[in-house]
């Protein structure tokens, strides 16, 4: 399994960025969960975005909600997280993560053992 993030940059408060997470390695039209997380210098890995496939359920961190939108294709075997609204506290590592099979909270960081190596985004 591999998972690579790519689309983090430097922006302006208030601008946009997608973020991309190309998956690889999973066993095909089975039940996965992903999601993305992010690590801002001396703190802790933090919640972003979570969802299962098959089920469109979508699961977002309070601080990001109505801002982030995650989304994936399937066709592409590809992650998306679209970020507005940007602000510095939003500065971090981002990374992506999946689990075959479905979990029972997608936002745990803990459930998940397959990580990108992280991109990071930097908003000033």
């Amino acid at each position: 399994v591999q998972l690579v993030e790519s689309g983090g940059g430097s922006v302006q408060a208030g601008g946009s960025l997608r973020l991309s997470c190309a998956l690889s390695g999973f066993i095909v039209n089975t039940k996965r969960c992903v999601g993305w997380f992010r690590q801002a210098p001396g703190k802790g890995r933090d919640r972003v975005a979570g969802v299962r496939s098959g089920r469109s359920n979508t699961y977002y961190a309070d601080s990001v909600k109505g801002r982030f939108t995650i989304s994936q294709d399937n066709s592409k075997n590809t992650l998306y997280l679209e970020m507005t609204s940007l602000t510095p506290e939003d500065t971090a590592l981002y990374y992506c993560a999946a689990t075959q099979g479905l979990i029972s909270d997608p936002l745990r960081p803990s459930m998940y053992p397959n990580w990108g190596q992280g991109t990071q985004v930097t908003v000033s």
